[in-house]
C-alpha cells in the first residue's frame, strides 16, 4: 500500500492551525525570507527560522505521523513556525527542496528517530494480550462494577426526575430556569455518567427556546428515558446494542477488534467546544473497505486538540474500531508514510438514499443525531429559491431535496458551495440527521480536489 506522499495545499496546512491568530502568524512566516537550511524528504520537513534571538528556531514536522517540534517557547500546537514552514513547503519547491536519504540534519533526525522509536514501542505494547496490559485485572473489574453501580443509581434518580417533570406538565419546565437542569446534570457527573449529564444540559437549553419548544423537549425527554431504561436493562440487550448504551451513557471502553489497514481519505475536520472541553471530529473514508470512520480527540477548554489531519488528502493507516452497534468511532493506529493524493470523492447516492442510510443507522443506535453520507448530483439552493424557506440540497432532476441544518445556514461555506456549483450538480459529503444535512466538503463535477465547507 505504500505510495509516494504529496505536498499539501495552503488550505490544508492552515486547517491544522489551532486558532485564527496562529493562522495569521503562520501565513506571515510562509515566505522564504526568514528560513534557512530548509529541506524535506518523503515523510518530514525541516528548517531554521530567524526569530528575535541570536539563534534561529529549529522547526521539524513529521508529515507521515503528523507531529511537530520547534525550539520556540510557544505552547500552541502546531506553532506559527511549523505552520509557516509547511506553507513554504506547499508553495515553493525550491525554498524547501527534497533531499536524498541520509541528508536530514542531525537535530531534525534525532527528534524524528526518537518519535518513530516511541511509536514502534507503543504499537508493540498495544499488540500484547489485554491481560498483560492490565496491572491488576481483578482490581479493574471491581472498579468497573463500582462505577456501574454509581451509574445505575444516577439513572434511577434521573428516571424519577423525568417522571416528576412530566407529572407536573412541560409548561412548568420553563419557570425554574437553567439552574434546575444544571443541578441535575451535576448529579449525573457525580454518578460518573457524563453522557447522561450532557443530555440533561441539552434539555435545559430547549425550555423557552422558541415556538414549539414543548414538542422538542418531549422528544428529547423520551430519548433520555429510552437511554435510562436501556442502561437499567442492559443485561437483556444484544451485546452490540449494550455496548452502544454504555458509550452513550459515558462509560469508557477501549477500541477492540483487529485493526483495519486502508487508504483513509480525510473528508472533514471540525471542532466543537463547551466551557470545559474542545472536541475535534475527523471523518475518514476507506477506499478499499468502503467504511466510514470518525476519529475523536479532545483538548482542554480554549486549547485545540493535538490530532490534526490534512483534509483533502489520504493516509495509509490502521484504524481500530470502538465497540457498539452502528458505532463509527475508531482509534488511529500506525501510519505508513506521508499523506497521499485523495483521488476524488467517495461514492455518492441520492438525497433519498441519504435519508435511508440515516434511518437504517437509527436501528442500531436510536440516539444517533446524524450519519455520514455522500450525495452526488445535487444543487445547492439558497433560501427563497425553489419555494424553500431555508437552504436545501436538491437532486439535479428537481424531484427531491434535503433541507440543510439550520446550524449550518450561517456558514460562509454554503456560499462557497454555491460558487463551486455554479448552478450545476456537485458532490457533497456531510452529516445527515433529524435536524437536516450539514455539508462539510464538496467536489465540483469531474474534479478530484475537495473544497472545505466549514
Amino acid at each position: 500500500m505504500n505510495q509516494q506522499g504529496v505536498r499539501w495545499t495552503a488550505e490544508q496546512v492552515l486547517a491544522l492551525a489551532p486558532d485564527a491568530a496562529s493562522r495569521k502568524a503562520g501565513a506571515k512566516l510562509g515566505t522564504a525570507g526568514p528560513w534557512s537550511e530548509s529541506g524535506c524528504d518523503n515523510t518530514s520537513v525541516w528548517g531554521l527560522c530567524k526569530g528575535s534571538g541570536s539563534k534561529p528556531y529549529q522547526t521539524v514536522v513529521d508529515t507521515g505521523g503528523l507531529g511537530y517540534k520547534c525550539s520556540c517557547p510557544s505552547r500552541k500546537f502546531p506553532c506559527k513556525h511549523a505552520l509557516g514552514l509547511l506553507l513554504l513547503w506547499a508553495a515553493d519547491e525550491r525554498a524547501v527542496p527534497a533531499v536524498a536519504d541520509g541528508e536530514v540534519p542531525g537535530w531534525a533526525e534525532q527528534w524524528l528517530r526518537g518519535r518513530r522509536e516511541r511509536a514502534e514501542k507503543k504499537g508493540s505494547e498495544a499488540a500484547g494480550p489485554a491481560e498483560a496490559r492490565t496491572a491488576d485485572p481483578e482490581a479493574a473489574r471491581r472498579r468497573a462494577e463500582k462505577r456501574a453501580e454509581r451509574v445505575t443509581a444516577g439513572a434511577s434518580e434521573l428516571e424519577q426526575r423525568l417522571e416528576d417533570l412530566l407529572r407536573g406538565g412541560l409548561a412548568a419546565a420553563e419557570r425554574p430556569g437553567y439552574g434546575l437542569w444544571e443541578e441535575t446534570a451535576a448529579r449525573m457527573v457525580d454518578a460518573q455518567a457524563p453522557g447522561l449529564a450532557g443530555r440533561v444540559r441539552e434539555l435545559g437549553s430547549i425550555a423557552g427556546s422558541g415556538p414549539g419548544w414543548p414538542v422538542r423537549l418531549l422528544e428529547e425527554c423520551a430519548l433520555l428515558h429510552l437511554l435510562d431504561r436501556a442502561w437499567l436493562g442492559r443485561e437483556g440487550l444484544p451485546e452490540p446494542l449494550a455496548a452502544t448504551v454504555r458509550a452513550r451513557v459515558g462509560v469508557p471502553a477501549p477500541p477492540q477488534g483487529p485493526p483495519v489497514r486502508d487508504i483513509w481519505q480525510v473528508l472533514a475536520q471540525y471542532d466543537t467546544a463547551d466551557a470545559k472541553l474542545t472536541t475535534r471530529r475527523i471523518w475518514l473514508y476507506g477506499r478499499e473497505s468502503g467504511r466510514a470512520a470518525m476519529l475523536l480527540d479532545f483538548g482542554a477548554a480554549g486549547r485545540a486538540p493535538e490530532l490534526a489531519l490534512p483534509v483533502g488528502l489520504a493516509i495509509d493507516a490502521e484504524l481500530t474500531p470502538y465497540p457498539g452497534g452502528g458505532q463509527l468511532r475508531a482509534a488511529l493506529g500506525e501510519r505508513f508514510g506521508a499523506p497521499l493524493a485523495a483521488g476524488g470523492p467517495p461514492p455518492g447516492g441520492t438525497t433519498a438514499e441519504a435519508l435511508e442510510r440515516y434511518g437504517r443507522a437509527l436501528r442500531d443506535d436510536p440516539w444517533l443525531d446524524a450519519w455520514p453520507v455522500t450525495v452526488s448530483g445535487v444543487i445547492p439552493v439558497p433560501p427563497g429559491e425553489g419555494g424553500g424557506a431555508g437552504w436545501q440540497l436538491a437532486d439535479d432532476n428537481g424531484e427531491l431535496a434535503l433541507p440543510i441544518a439550520s446550524g449550518a445556514a450561517d456558514r460562509a461555506g454554503l456560499w462557497k458551495l454555491v460558487a463551486l456549483s455554479g448552478g450545476g450538480p456537485v458532490t457533497v459529503f456531510g452529516e445527515c440527521g433529524h435536524r437536516g444535512f450539514a455539508p462539510l466538503a464538496g467536489w465540483a463535477q469531474g474534479e478530484a480536489e475537495a473544497v472545505r465547507l466549514l
